[in-house]
């Protein structure tokens, strides 16, 4: 290591024939189980969920009106591509870890610990996001059933609750949150075969609630709320008119957030050359398909400008219906479309903090596989009680933009992945190809690019702080550590 410079160091790559080589390694990796049905269900059971139900009124509301469906289209558009890019970096490396692992093989090194840690805050900083609303909706359920739980247990200490009475207690500890981040650690842990059977039930019954309100909603559309379709800018740039449509696309981007963990199951899939583009482009077409109904029934039911600051637009608009039991049944679909976002963002985690501590970035203790369940339960167990802190002590209510910025990070970085590749490993053997490359990627990039650059300066100075932090484990401790590095050492 003395020998090595700074920036080779920074630079060294992860050889493709040792990532093969780790993730066939035996009793010590991930076993084969899943099969491209399994792999839709777990890209739709972690896109349809909160983005669906929160953001399409937020965004049609501030940012671009009823063209809120020409921003779902744009989003789409960038994660088509970057999908696409995805798929053949996981046909040609079918090992965990997603675009940690594709910036390993073709960026270096530095670029990869960057990449996983802006994952860490994707999909466990995200995990915990959704348990908090999970732990609302799941409360006001049980609510409208007679069931009322004790406010000092459905918020956080940082929280002041009032009470009825018109008294005020600090709150305690998001309960709900905590038990069931605690729950789908433990499935997750217990096997990846059965965690998956569990997300597909739901995502049926996820699915055919979104059916059901598009499908009821679109006779009582009343046309005069599409007028104007565009609404004229206000003069500030993201406040209507095209500039809003851009803004309104990089914050429903998070919806369609979700897609990506589907490549971090390479290293448990059958087939993996064929069924990752299944799976990762299959959940991403329907759940294009899905948004775009959704949100112009939405926009159709209510004013958009209506729905400005309203928490829960989807059920404002259903009382605009004559059937109060679809409130009922927006509410548990809702509830299921949080509870497989939680499970497919931890789960997702998990093998990308699996993979960093394989290659020695983080403490080989995470690296361990379970005998019997072969998960790498330790990191389940890790996040699980770092979830369930931040989901039971923390009112969590800015990260939405922060999670898409770091997302379109990783998806630019993936892009330009493929661009790579097809240099430097022309002949390597490729399960799927990316169609006219670098067109495709470059205009991945740009699209992605263009999203982050619409959102606001105190997510791009989040971004910046996390990455501060990462940056000092990664020189304290990974950069040392490093088993790659180790080896070109001896």
């Amino acid at each position: 290591m003395a020998q090595e410079s700074v920036a080779d160091g920074l630079m060294r790559t992860k050889p493709i024939d040792r990532l093969r080589e780790d993730a066939e390694g035996g009793s010590h990796t991930l076993e084969r189980t899943l099969g491209p049905w399994s792999l839709v269900g777990l890209g739709i059971g972690a896109i349809i969920g909160a983005g669906l139900f929160s953001l399409t009124g937020i965004a049609a509301a501030e940012n671009a009106g009823p063209a809120v469906v020409i921003s779902f289209a744009i989003a789409a558009i960038g994660c088509a591509l970057a999908g696409m890019c995805y798929s053949e970096l996981a046909s040609m490396i079918p090992v965990s870890g997603s675009a940690y692992t594709y910036a390993y093989a073709t960026m270096g090194e530095f670029v990869a610990w960057i990449i996983g840690w802006d994952l860490v805050l994707e999909y466990a900083v995200g995990a915990a996001t959704v348990s908090v609303s999970w732990s609302k909706y799941v409360a006001s359920l049980l609510q409208d059933w007679g069931i009322t739980l004790p406010p000092r247990l459905l918020h956080s200490p940082f929280e002041t609750v009032q009470l009825a009475d018109g008294s005020s207690v600090h709150g305690l500890v998001n309960l709900p949150a905590v038990l069931i981040l605690c729950l789908i650690s433990l499935l997750l842990m217990r096997g990846v075969r059965e965690s998956t059977r569990v997300n597909s039930v739901i995502v049926v019954v996820k699915v055919a609630v979104v059916l059901v309100v598009v499908g009821v909603g679109l006779f009582y559309i009343k046309a005069q709320n599409y007028v104007p379709f565009i609404p004229e800018n206000t003069g500030t740039f993201g406040e209507y008119g095209w500039s809003g449509i851009m803004r309104a696309a990089g914050v429903v981007f998070f919806a369609y957030i979700g897609f990506d963990a589907v490549s971090t199951a390479a290293q448990e899939v059958k087939n993996p050359q064929r069924t990752m583009m299944v799976g990762i482009l299959g959940s991403l077409a329907i759940c294009t398909v899905l948004y775009i109904a959704f949100a112009a029934v939405l926009t159709g039911l209510v004013p958009y400008a209506s729905m400005k600051g309203d928490a829960a637009p989807v059920a404002t608009a259903i009382k605009q219906t004559p059937f109060p039991w679809l409130q009922t049944l927006v509410t548990l679909g809702v509830i299921a479309g949080f509870t497989t976002v939680m499970l497919v963002l931890l789960y997702g985690q998990s093998r990308v903090f699996f993979s960093m501590a394989n290659d020695r970035l983080l403490p080989k203790f995470f690296a361990a596989i379970h005998p019997t369940w072969r998960t790498p339960y330790r990191s389940n167990l890790f996040f699980m009680v770092f979830a369930a802190l931040l989901g039971g002590l923390t009112p969590i209510s800015t990260l939405g933009h922060m999670t898409s910025i770091g997302t379109l990070l990783a998806f630019i970085i993936v892009c330009a992945g493929v661009v790579i590749m097809r240099r430097t490993h022309p002949d390597e053997p490729r399960g799927y190809r990316v169609p006219l490359v670098p067109l495709i990627p470059v205009a991945g990039i740009l699209v992605c690019l263009a999203m982050m650059l619409s959102l606001d300066g105190e997510t791009w100075l989040r971004l910046v702080v996390w990455l501060g932090i990462g940056l000092a484990i990664y020189f304290g401790y990974g950069r040392r550590h490093s088993r790659v590095g180790r080896e070109a050492a001896r």
